[in-house]
């Protein structure tokens, strides 16, 4: 899925869009950053209880009320962040034309129904039967 063939973009008029932007890259790459920034938010947090936290110690660059508030908002915006562009990614690769399905390309079932099997007498035991 690209952006429409000889389309310019009106930020730079002589790139030509469609010619090397795939919508698909630009989205990976977003994510990849955005995947990045949260695990290095989530390390600066102050850990609670001894848990796997790098943070744990009193004092530090960030310390104090505010900056906890401000690493919590900043966690929860850039997950929402993460979360959308999970969805965009998967809404792209849902319409990009690829190959189809296994269950596409499977023959259609049979409507007539299976021939039952013939019927066999029933084997004699292998050990003897106990009186």
């Amino acid at each position: 899925m690209r952006f429409g063939l000889g389309m310019r973009s009106p930020s730079s008029p002589g790139l030509a869009i469609g010619e090397s932007m795939d919508v698909f890259t630009i989205l990976l790459s977003v994510h990849l950053i955005l995947a990045v920034a949260l695990i290095g938010v989530v390390l600066l947090q102050r850990s609670e209880g001894g848990a796997l936290g790098i943070g744990g110690g009193g004092g530090g660059l960030m310390s104090g009320r505010a900056a906890g508030n401000l690493l919590t908002r900043t966690t929860a915006i850039l997950a929402a962040c993460f979360f959308g562009m999970s969805v965009a990614l998967a809404i792209v690769v849902k319409n990009q034309a690829a190959e189809p399905s296994i269950l596409d390309t499977m023959p259609p079932a049979s409507t007539t129904p299976a021939a039952p099997a013939a019927e066999m007498p029933p084997a004699e035991p292998a050990a003897p039967l106990s009186r």
